[in-house]
């Protein structure tokens, strides 16, 4: 949107901006709610990754949790700048952290070990250079939206196979903030316009930025669950301070 004082980073270059003013609050940062709605999900997956060194999972979850913090920070770097190389820096590790999703869900039952992270790695880097040089524009949703549909059926099996009660509802509470956030994201899509005269914007894509922190860390701590439970580590869900979950495993001694 129109910006409300001056600008440190220029012109904006970003194709996509969020229905909020830009640089209403500071000269250093355009879309101020959008930009730090990305903390909780920086803390979240800080929680997860620390739970995830902590009981020696597979570093695949290591990893996993710092993707997700990577994005975080992209994100926030994209909406303080609203430039077209921040814009990268958020939508690039978005695909990366998709294809780690993918691993994590479909390898269990890849036979061929070294295949598929090698694909997936070069798929990753190809799309990285190619995005660099091409503006996809509608093309990079298209793309991101097949690749995160080819992981749901994959999902649902987890999800139909897993008879713990609480790791079921860290499926549903992930299925539950996807959906509540794609809503959001939608409205401040669609009505923006109408939003901009309310007295108050209700910061539509900064309550989706945190929804899908919820949702991110519902769907990593689901999946330690299902992974634990192949490991035969006894996995259980268990809450830290009473609200948020995380798995806690038993390994053997020989593990």
């Amino acid at each position: 949107m129109a910006e409300g004082i001056s600008s440190f980073w220029g012109p904006v270059t970003s194709t996509i901006e969020g229905c909020e003013k830009n640089y209403a609050y500071s000269s250093y940062i355009a879309e101020f709610y959008n930009t730090i709605s990305n903390i909780p999900t920086i803390l979240l997956a800080l929680f997860g990754l620390i739970n995830a060194l902590r009981q020696r999972f597979e570093k695949r979850f290591t990893v996993l949790h710092i993707s997700n913090i990577i994005l975080a920070i992209g994100n926030m770097l994209y909406h303080a700048t609203l430039q077209r190389g921040q814009q990268q820096s958020d939508e690039t590790p978005m695909v990366w952290e998709i294809l780690l999703y993918m691993y994590i869900l479909y390898s269990p039952d890849w036979h061929y070990r070294s295949t598929m992270p090698t694909f997936l790695f070069l798929y990753g880097a190809s799309f990285a250079v190619v995005h660099a040089v091409v503006r996809l524009g509608i093309g990079f949703k298209v793309h991101y939206v097949i690749l995160c549909l080819l992981c749901i059926p994959r999902m649902y099996k987890y999800y139909i196979h897993t008879q713990d009660a609480s790791a079921k509802r860290l499926a549903r509470l992930y299925v539950a903030t996807l959906l509540l956030a794609s809503l959001c994201w939608l409205c401040d899509r669609a009505f923006c316009k109408e939003i901009s005269s309310w007295p108050v914007n209700p910061q539509g894509h900064a309550v989706w930025h945190i929804f899908m922190g919820f949702s991110s860390y519902s769907a990593n701590t689901f999946l330690m669950f299902c992974r634990a439970q192949q490991r035969e580590w006894a996995p259980k869900v268990v809450y830290f301070m009473g609200f948020l979950p995380y798995v806690k495993i038993e390994k053997s001694k020989t593990q």
